[in-house]
């Protein structure tokens, strides 16, 4: 599915397809990703995108964050050490989504991906985000995105969350003043 295949708008809420919902407080805690060479993605992860490196296995894994976690990203090759991504058409990961905590951080990483001639599939305002798209270098689908605060979340007539999708002003996002 490409970006311009998603849909623009959710005219409806989601059926509830349980009794009791999970709780609100459950996080996403980490994710693990198959990667064919291991320094390549290092050198994506934590030299583009600036994550640090927590934990290393060698040649077949590492552990990876910001703000001294203990991971939110593993890589290993224990399945895939020299392989080739999962072909269209297949079963797997859309995409990882990197939350940022604000708008100006989210800047920044668009200041070194372009520093880094690291090219974008695409730029999206969802109304309640906006996210950037691009590929590591195993062509995982990254997502970088930062949230408006949920107060300013567009919502329907009956109160509903509508995020859409319209082109994201990538100048007015390089306009947030520089981290220091």
């Amino acid at each position: 599915m490409s970006l311009g295949d998603r849909p623009t708008t959710t005219t409806t809420a989601a059926t509830p397809l349980t009794p009791r919902p999970i709780s609100a407080g459950v996080r996403i805690g980490h994710v693990h990703l198959k990667v064919a060479d291991l320094d390549r993605s290092l050198a994506f992860y934590c030299g583009v995108l600036g994550f640090e490196l927590m934990q290393r296995f060698g040649s077949q894994a590492a552990f990876i964050a910001g703000g001294g976690y203990h991971h939110q990203i593993g890589l290993n090759t224990w399945e895939s050490k020299g392989g080739s991504p999962p072909p269209r058409g297949s079963t797997g990961l859309f995409h990882l989504a990197i939350l940022y905590p604000t708008r100006a951080e989210l800047a920044d990483a668009l200041r070194r991906l372009i520093d880094n001639k690291v090219p974008l599939d695409g730029a999206s305002d969802h109304g309640v985000s906006e996210a950037l798209y691009l590929n590591d270098p195993d062509q995982n689908g990254v997502e970088l995105y930062w949230d408006r605060p949920r107060k300013e979340w567009p919502r329907d007539a009956d109160g509903q969350i509508a995020m859409v999708t319209a082109a994201l002003d990538l100048r007015s996002l390089l306009r947030e003043p520089p981290l220091t």
